[in-house]
């Protein structure tokens, strides 16, 4: 009877390179997309010529569509803006950033403003976004 040979294959070892591409493809992933989630607040803001660019974070207040107000990202009562401002700002002269739905009424606009500077707060920046060339030519 003739012996019979039995091959025995082991994985020696793991290949590695489609981990690291999945890894890879991730990592770009959420690069790109960080950025966008930075404010979970949908809100057009009015378009303007001129354009402050923000490049480091500020105490930013957005007031969307339904005009609804939020201090970051979370909802706040008009009447408790200002003392949570206050409480959230490290220096008083520090800059609040204002963003607002460009189909929001003035009057809440200035509602807004108006309880800003009743507690206090003068230095108020209005965010807008800088209009392109096509919208000129529509």
């Amino acid at each position: 009877m003739p012996q019979l040979k039995q091959t025995q294959s082991s994985l020696a070892e793991i290949n590695m390179v489609p981990f690291i591409d999945v890894v890879l493809v991730l990592l770009i992933i959420f690069m790109i997309t960080a950025p966008i989630l930075q404010s979970g607040i949908e809100v057009d803001v009015p378009k303007t010529k001129t354009v402050h660019q923000i490049t480091e974070q500020h105490l930013v207040i957005t007031v969307d569509k339904a005009q609804r107000i939020y201090l970051g990202d979370e909802p706040v009562n008009i009447h408790e803006l200002g003392d949570k401002i206050h409480a959230a700002l490290k220096k008083p002269q520090d800059t609040i950033y204002l963003r607002c739905d460009e189909t929001v009424p003035f009057g809440a606009f200035a509602t807004v403003v108006d309880s800003l500077r009743q507690s206090g707060i003068n230095n108020i920046s209005i965010v807008t976004q800088p209009i392109n060339d096509r919208a000129k030519t529509r």
